[in-house]
């Protein structure tokens, strides 16, 4: 059985380490954790993690958030993942800083990665993984925090959000979905 996990983000040094691309910074974790490394691929980066038996193909979209659908498709296609064993990781400012939330479908709440792949796909029946990360900005500042680095206490929790969210993908593959939101859906 194959999976395909997305981690969304913006390619670019100016990217690195902000809080919309917590996505990538979930699976170059796990990469990291695993012994295995991304390769330049068409539309982005992959890795091939297997665990309990499961192939998961890891993908960081070279696409720039705004354009993840491209590389989604693409690679649903080239791997013939059926869309129900994707799970797309994602930044979320609802959700206090640390929260993970597993949900099979749904609106792309303002996010214009998941607004591009729901729209390529021609369905928002597909699985995500979304990772609070707060909503600590003023009126009018929405851009600036999403895009903007980690604060100092936050980064202290990375690594344990982190670690939650590569368990969710784990569980994700060999559980499923169902039993993945009983465990992790609470802070």
């Amino acid at each position: 059985m194959s999976y395909l996990i997305v981690g969304l983000g913006n390619i670019g040094i100016e990217y690195a380490d902000t809080r919309h691309n917590i996505g990538f910074n979930v699976l170059d974790a796990l990469a990291r954790t695993s012994n295995i490394s991304f390769n330049s691929q068409r539309y982005g980066s992959v890795a091939e993690y297997r665990f309990k038996g499961k192939s998961f193909l890891l993908l960081k979209p070279s696409t720039f958030m705004n354009l993840s659908g491209k590389a989604v498709n693409y690679w649903l296609q080239a791997e013939k993942i059926p869309v129900e064993n994707m799970l797309v990781v994602v930044d979320d400012l609802a959700l206090p800083l640390g929260t993970l939330r597993m949900r099979k479908q749904g609106s792309d709440g303002g996010h214009n990665g998941l607004k591009d792949i729901s729209e390529t796909l021609g369905t928002n029946n597909f699985i995500r993984l979304r990772i609070g990360i707060g909503d600590n900005f003023g009126r009018g500042q929405q851009v600036d925090y999403v895009l903007g680095k980690w604060r100092e206490d936050e980064s202290k929790e990375l690594p344990v959000i982190y670690d939650r969210a590569i368990e969710a993908i784990k569980s994700f593959g060999t559980i499923g979905t169902e039993r993945t939101m009983n465990f992790f859906n609470t802070k």
